[in-house]
């Protein structure tokens, strides 16, 4: 029998198959999600990954069990999931392991309209009653067990995505990388109504990922799909992880456009879609030129932790309509304050269509300041580390420090933040400034207390 804490993170449930976890633990977490949700009907969506039908229908079977009623998408994106869950007012489970290697999956969950389910919304208890059946055998099913229902919500998910990001002025050529994942399913269903000649790079869905990861973030992984912009002459590339809930753009020269800036790009064109005014979220290791960008044209600039449930909570709280983050992932307020990579990509092809200049003279006006990325060093203690950062700033000469996530250096030209890791010995280090040579200074200075 699995042990269950092994394969529940932060925010989902992820680990390797059959090692882990299979079809037994998958159907107990399907009892236990319906059980602890209430629900009397979901929504059930998989990837395109070896293990993940026999996984999902092991889950419906265990929500049927209790009396729910499961509406089966069959393959569909994570946010083809929460598009299921926003548009028919359902609590919903999508099978995946986003960029992970093949031998994983895991499941996604959400309460109806899209709401997060994480450790402190639900899932620790969805974990708990779980591993309490695991131990003590699964529960009896209820006199009156649920249906399961087949529905393709692919034109739907596409007819809505299309409604929210506007036009293409302008045929455009764009090359894809799917990375045979999710996006060779949706990209197609996406685009067919758009003026796009479309050069598509591994689109088969292929769960064994015979290409290269399906993780974007790793810049290994847009070699491809740099080569390709420039062999091709294309306005533009996107590449797509694994389950296709984020999206990366490189420019017509194959360069990568950074995610602050896409960021800031979006939010002025949702504050324009909103009147000139709003709030829009941004994590406290985005690019200033995102804060900057959001008062410019009017908008209310809301810094948030690194996270999507924190992003989610504060989309919540204020009535944000946008957020973003540095690792590509984009919420809106009219998709249920949930993450799309799809609608951030029409939202750039709709802008780049809106004018005649390339993509890298569209974003230059985003890209401020000299950014490190984020540099990630094993150390033992982590918090010790922290101590001895602080220190070493804490009396210096119009330096701020703030806790929110980690720690943030701020002054006038530069800033840092360092913020430990969830589940490894690691910090991860993010360093902008006005300029490279300034960046490099303060990203060699922090890195050796880091490391040294």
């Amino acid at each position: 029998m699995a042990e269950l804490s092994q394969i529940v993170k932060a925010y989902d449930v992820r680990g390797v198959v059959p090692d882990q976890w299979g079809e037994h633990e998958a159907e107990l977490f399907g009892a236990a999600f319906v059980t602890v949700t209430g629900a009397p009907a979901i929504v059930l969506g998989h990837d395109m990954r070896a293990s993940s039908p026999a996984l999902a229908a092991a889950f419906a079977r265990g929500a049927t069990a209790r009396g729910a009623d499961v509406t089966l998408v069959g393959l569909c994106s994570t946010d083809g999931l929460y598009y299921a869950s926003g548009a028919l007012g359902l609590p919903g489970a999508m099978f995946t392991a986003s960029h992970n290697p093949a031998r994983y999956n895991g499941i996604k969950m959400c309460r109806a309209g899209a709401a997060p389910i994480g450790l402190t919304t639900g899932l620790a208890d969805i974990a708990e009653l779980a591993g309490a059946w695991a131990a003590t055998g699964a529960p009896a099913p209820v006199p009156n067990p649920g249906s399961v229902t087949e529905r393709d919500l692919l034109s739907g998910y596409a007819e809505h995505l299309l409604s929210l990001a506007g036009p293409v002025a302008r045929p455009l050529k764009v090359v894809v990388d799917a990375g045979n994942g999710m996006g060779g399913h949706t990209v197609p269903a996406v685009f067919a109504a758009l003026p796009v000649d479309l050069v598509p790079m591994y689109f088969d869905l292929d769960g064994t990922f015979p290409n290269h990861e399906a993780n974007p973030l790793d810049p290994k992984n847009i070699v491809d799909l740099r080569a390709r912009v420039r062999a091709e002459g294309a306005d533009l590339g996107l590449a797509f992880d694994g389950d296709a809930d984020r999206c990366f753009v490189v420019d017509e020269k194959g360069d990568p456009v950074p995610p602050s800036a896409v960021t800031a790009l979006i939010a002025a064109r949702e504050l324009a879609r909103n009147g000139g005014h709003g709030t829009v979220i941004h994590n406290l290791i985005s690019s200033r030129a995102v804060p900057e960008t959001i008062v410019e044209n009017g908008g209310t600039p809301v810094r948030s932790r690194v996270g999507h449930s924190f992003i989610k909570q504060l989309m919540a709280e204020t009535g944000a309509i946008f957020g973003g983050e540095h690792s590509a992932h984009y919420y809106f307020r009219d998709f249920w304050n949930a993450d799309t990579g799809m609608l951030a990509a029409l939202h750039v092809l709709a802008a780049l269509s809106a004018q005649q200049a390339p993509l890298s003279e569209l974003v230059a006006g985003y890209i401020r300041y000299s950014a490190s990325g984020e540099i990630n060093s094993t150390v033992e203690d982590p918090a010790a580390r922290l101590d001895r950062i602080r220190s070493a700033y804490a009396d210096r000469s119009g330096v701020a420090l703030d806790d929110l996530d980690g720690l943030t250096v701020t002054t006038q030209d530069w800033w840092f933040n360092v913020r430990p890791s969830n589940t490894e010995p690691l910090l991860r280090l993010n360093v902008e400034a006005a300029d490279r040579a300034t960046m490099t200074r303060i990203r060699d200075e922090v890195l050796a207390l880091v490391r040294d």
